[in-house]
């Protein structure tokens, strides 16, 4: 507002004016007061303050656990040798692990080679099997036929059949037809000379011994292919 003074000294109409903007602008303060204290007023931090309060709950709560480490009540030189007594136990048992890593594959190996001297000595075993069977085998069909021979008569000729899968006879045949061919032809055509004339022959041989002498037969001769 202006001093009264120079209300007094200026125009009355300019001063009526002007004391009507001051009256204009108070009104309008006035007015726009009510609204200016609503927005003004301190803004309800409860909800941010209940947010806060339990954020310090739980950090309180982490905090009481952490007390309870002991690692926490020690001096800096008592923290140092824990870490440097962790340190050492951790590399015995790296160590540890390592060593029986180790034996484990010393072990291992061991049984491998077992294995394989198993396999060898089974191989080698297999070998000399096979190598004392074939000599066995060289000389028992070596000594077979002395074996034969040494057998009581009778026994040899069965086994010597049995071999030939044949009879005795039949085995025997075989054996002169292989052993002298023509010796085995020459014996059968006696044979069959004899048995052509089987009849003379047994009158003469019964005619010999009545007489006690040599008796001359005349036999009968066919000829080949008759």
């Amino acid at each position: 507002m202006k001093n009264p003074e120079q209300h007094k000294a200026a125009d009355p109409a300019q001063a009526f004016e002007d004391l009507r903007a001051e009256v204009s602008v108070l009104r309008k303060a006035v007015e726009t007061l009510p609204a200016v204290l609503r927005d003004n007023r301190p803004p309800d931090y409860a909800q941010d303050l209940a947010v806060i309060g339990k954020g310090l709950d739980d950090i309180g709560a982490q905090l009481e656990t952490l007390q309870k480490y002991p690692s926490l009540r020690m001096t800096p030189e008592q923290q140092g040798q824990s870490i440097a007594s962790a340190g050492s136990a951790l590399i015995r048992e790296a160590v540890q692990k390592f060593d029986r890593a180790t034996q484990d594959a010393d072990r291992e190996r061991n049984n491998l080679a077992n294995m394989i001297g198993t396999l060898r000595g089974k191989q080698d075993q297999r070998n000399w099997l096979m190598i004392v069977g074939a000599i066995a085998f060289v000389i028992g069909f070596a000594a077979f036929p002395f074996m034969i021979r040494a057998m009581p008569f009778g026994v040899n000729s069965e086994i010597a059949a049995a071999i030939m899968e044949a009879d005795q006879w039949d085995a025997g045949i075989a054996l002169m037809k292989s052993g002298n061919p023509a010796g085995w032809e020459q014996l059968v055509a006696d044979a069959n000379l004899v048995s052509a004339n089987q009849d003379k022959i047994v009158a003469c041989q019964n005619t010999a011994a009545k007489t006690k002498k040599e008796e001359r037969c005349i036999i009968t001769v066919q000829v080949d292919g008759s």
